[in-house]
């Protein structure tokens, strides 16, 4: 498989990982199988998302790789400028600490640091949701690189370095799957390149044995959301069945299944997304103007990012 197959892979497979959890968010565990027994799930809709809808995960992934082209690389303050944009429009979901950092006023260096600073609390999942675009454009810069470029994404919204750190982890897991080799056979390596605060943590909820009963907070928290992915990628075979599992937990669905669908994009392919999940797909732009990406767009935007300088 070519390393640009793998690339729209994760774009892809987080949009459409996204849109078929959507519909279930905070259900219980097994409401997925419970709506699918044939385990052959469908961009369903409902809850207020139109069938293939993409929430906010995608759409603020989008707003990064748009960044990353039109600045040529990481400009900070730009893609803080799109997220306010974007989030000044009332997209119909947006994380609490997201619109509070975003739309508190203050500058883009200082907004989610001051805001952690106030309510202690800054390690949702927000931060690994919008990843695939930044992961596949740092790829081919090495693990430092792409584990650097990770944390100063999540910085801008999520002061509690725990995040950053669970966000850096991501990046590297797709880096390593884009160039064909094994993201769990990866995990000693990039976990050696944690902050030490956060190792031991981090290493918990990635561990071989460890299941999504073992978590200790919601799913909705960067530990047990990005431990989930991981899980379900562990021990599933197929891109199809990765996402039923994540979507099957429950709890926070669109964000799980976004972040399965960017590691089981970048492992299994581009090919291996059905085409009932891509044909409804669409993402909305809210606050600017009447944009909708297809997965066509998305695939294209894929390319850029992975082709470019």
């Amino acid at each position: 498989m070519v390393p640009s197959e793998r690339a729209v892979g994760a774009v892809l497979g987080s949009a459409v990982g996204d849109a078929l959890g959507a519909p279930f968010e905070f259900g219980l565990p097994g409401v997925f199988r419970d709506r699918f027994p044939d385990g052959v799930g469908e961009l369903c809709g409902g809850g207020g998302w139109d069938p293939g809808e993409a929430t906010d995960d995608t759409q603020m992934a989008v707003l990064i790789g748009e960044s990353l082209l039109d600045r040529g690389g990481l400009d900070l303050p730009d893609v803080f400028d799109r997220f306010r944009r974007w989030a000044a429009a009332d997209p119909k979901d947006i994380g609490l600490l997201t619109e509070r950092v975003l739309l508190g006023g203050e500058p883009w260096d200082r907004a989610a640091t001051l805001d952690f600073r106030v309510e202690g609390r800054g390690a949702g999942n927000g931060s690994l949701m919008r990843a695939s675009t930044a992961a596949v454009r740092f790829a081919s810069r090495g693990r430092a690189a792409t584990m650097d470029a990770g944390r100063r994404l999540a910085a801008l919204t999520h002061g509690d370095p725990a995040a950053w750190e669970g966000t850096a982890l991501l990046h590297e897991l797709v880096r390593v799957a884009l160039l064909a080799g094994d993201p769990l056979a990866a995990l000693p390596g990039a976990l050696a390149e944690v902050d030490p605060r956060h190792r031991e943590r981090w290493a918990t909820v990635l561990a071989p044995g460890w299941r999504p009963e073992d978590a200790t907070e919601f799913n909705g928290a960067v530990w047990p959301c990005l431990g989930s992915a991981v899980w379900a990628l562990r021990t599933t075979a197929t891109f199809e069945e990765a996402l039923a599992a994540a979507v099957d937990l429950g709890g926070d669905t669109d964000t799980v299944a976004a972040v399965t669908g960017m590691l089981a994009g970048a492992v299994h392919g581009a090919g291996a997304i059905p085409d009932r999940w891509t044909t409804t797909l669409h993402v909305p732009l809210p606050g600017f103007g009447d944009r909708v990406l297809r997965a066509g767009d998305l695939r294209t935007l894929a390319l850029a990012l992975h082709l470019g300088p």
